[in-house]
């Protein structure tokens, strides 16, 4: 089983002045400080998580990051269920040479 690895920063570890926010409801909050949208995130009892790290500034989402992990998790869970194994069987033919 694949560990999902910590790639997302959430709330204090985003160290960036300014961030693009997207709210809960995939509502766009603007652009501001990350220490603002902290607040916003604390007030409504949900995380700050940095979804879109490259992008100038970076894309933060307001949710509830167990529920976002968790949610990860059961796509992993699917795409493994739907894969399909192909087992290569090899058959090796010689000419007997009996004399």
């Amino acid at each position: 089983m694949e560990v999902i690895s910590k790639q997302n920063l959430i709330n204090e570890e985003i160290r960036e002045k300014e961030i693009r926010v997207i709210g809960n409801d995939g509502e766009q909050l603007g652009i501001m400080s990350s220490k603002e949208a902290l607040a916003i995130a604390e007030s409504k009892e949900l995380d700050l998580v940095m979804i879109a790290p490259q992008a100038q500034p970076p894309v933060c989402k307001i949710m509830d990051y167990g529920k976002y992990l968790y949610e990860l998790q059961k796509k992993e869970k699917e795409a493994r269920k739907k894969q399909k194994v192909i087992n290569v069987k090899e058959v090796r033919i010689s000419r007997y040479r009996g004399t």
